[in-house]
């Protein structure tokens, strides 16, 4: 069975999508985004007609791609009742079962990550083939519980607790096939492994170690780190219909065009990679360089309904910009640049600079080290100034006066962070490349531990 199951990961999320064979040319899909192109390049390669689309939960994430297959492919969709949502799909309460022509997928109510989460058990008569967890259980962890309410995030983690009971009931050798894993802002922990089984969770899974609720409450709680802005919306959307019914385009704008939306108060989002950015760049673009993460950090740093501009490189694809956007409900790219930065230069436009430099230098002033908290704490830089990429911009006035060198663990977090501060009127600002185990084993110096 298990060579009948195609993962699908988005390394920038950090999650999993899954296509099950059927075994006779259909395909159950579990947890689709709306950038379809993985799932829809992995059936057309199979030779599979996706017949059904399962929904563990309302993502925060992501926007849901199985309304998007339901208008594409006549997909049946099947979801929880408790999720309300609004378009034609198949309600699902627990217990009840579907019959997938051979194989059944059983729904088990795992309230706990949302109030309305299912696990899909995957049965072959009796045998509990695999279960699809969805954000319940997850490899050496379980995910997050406060993205409905801080309100709600105390009865979710013991939801959660009694979800994970139940499902470590099913037998050890059961495999399990979770939506989120490691880079996931839904709280999975770094590690290579996207699937697992009964049996391997319960015997490395910490939160199941956990004795009681309250322990595992306060083990989950305390794990808990920031996440992205747009997480706060995405749920909600994701009840309601969301459809794209002609391919996106990336639109030239030309130099007096730009100018006249970015005095309307649109935005540039410089996609070159750092090196380009650093060399040039139009003032006040915020640079987010095109990688497997671009998209979290737009819908992350970018307002809702702020018209964006796009400055990218001849060979970046457009429709790598435009479909991550999409997949987290980024639908204000009204453009890009035509013909990029040396056009504007062309134009007569200013362009601003920011230096580059590398971790053996030892005089590099003020350090800000953006990174996340849990990535700080494990060694940072003596006296670094520590702010979240996310904070940033809010924070800006925090950063001490004179130079100022941002870091991160590789460059790319860090031009962002100088680009957000140069946006809030400072000057003098350099890109650390590389990160902290760089800067230490260049010049021989202790890392700080801790916060």
């Amino acid at each position: 069975m298990e060579n009948r199951l195609i993962p699908l990961v988005d390394e920038g999320l950090g999650n999993s999508a899954y296509l099950f064979d059927l075994g006779d040319g259909r395909a159950l899909a579990v947890d689709p985004s709306l950038d379809l192109r993985a799932v829809d390049g992995a059936a057309a390669k199979h030779g599979l007609r996706i017949a059904y689309a399962a929904e563990t939960h309302l993502h925060a994430d992501f926007l849901s791609g199985a309304r998007q297959l339901a208008h594409n492919h006549g997909t049946r969709i099947l979801a929880s009742a408790a999720g309300q949502r609004t378009f034609d799909h198949t309600r699902l309460h627990d217990g009840d079962q579907v019959d997938l022509g051979g194989l059944t997928l059983q729904a088990v109510a795992t309230p706990g990550h949302t109030p309305e989460h299912l696990s899909f058990l995957l049965l072959d008569g009796e045998r509990r083939v695999g279960v699809f967890t969805g954000g319940s259980l997850i490899v050496g962890a379980a995910a997050r519980t406060d993205l409905i309410s801080p309100d709600r995030t105390e009865e979710l983690a013991r939801a959660q607790y009694a979800s994970l009971q139940r499902l470590t009931a099913l037998p050890d050798a059961t495999a399990v096939w979770p939506t989120h894993g490691a880079g996931s802002f839904c709280s999975a922990p770094p590690g290579a492994a996207r699937t697992t089984t009964i049996g391997e969770q319960k015997q490395a899974n910490p939160l199941l170690a956990a004795g009681d609720a309250d322990t595992f409450t306060r083990l989950l709680l305390d794990s808990l780190g920031s996440y992205p802005a747009y997480f706060a919306r995405l749920g909600e959307l994701n009840r309601h219909e969301h459809l794209i019914t002609a391919p996106p385009l990336l639109a030239p704008l030309d130099v007096a065009r730009v100018g006249r939306l970015l005095g309307d108060g649109a935005v540039v989002v410089d996609v070159r990679p750092v090196g380009d950015y650093a060399a040039g760049h139009i003032p006040g673009s915020i640079a987010i360089a095109l990688r497997a993460q671009y998209a979290t950090w737009l819908g992350w740093l970018i307002p809702p309904g702020v018209p964006i501009v796009i400055v990218r490189d001849p060979g970046q694809d457009p429709a790598d910009i435009l479909w991550p956007a999409l997949n987290v409900g980024v639908t204000t790219i009204v453009g890009e640049l035509d013909g990029g930065l040396a056009a504007w230069s062309a134009a007569g436009e200013q362009v601003a600079t920011a230096r580059i430099v590398q971790a053996a230098q030892q005089d590099i002033g003020s350090v800000v080290d953006v990174r996340q908290a849990d990535e700080t704490a494990a060694g940072h830089l003596p006296g670094a100034r520590l702010i979240e990429l996310g904070d940033l911009a809010e924070h800006a006035g925090d950063v001490p006066g004179g130079p100022v060198t941002v870091m991160c663990g590789h460059g790319e977090r860090a031009a962002t962070g100088a680009s957000l501060l140069e946006r809030a009127g400072r000057t003098d600002l350099s890109i650390l490349v590389g990160g902290a185990p760089d800067w230490a084993k260049a010049t021989g110096r202790a890392l700080v531990t801790g916060q």
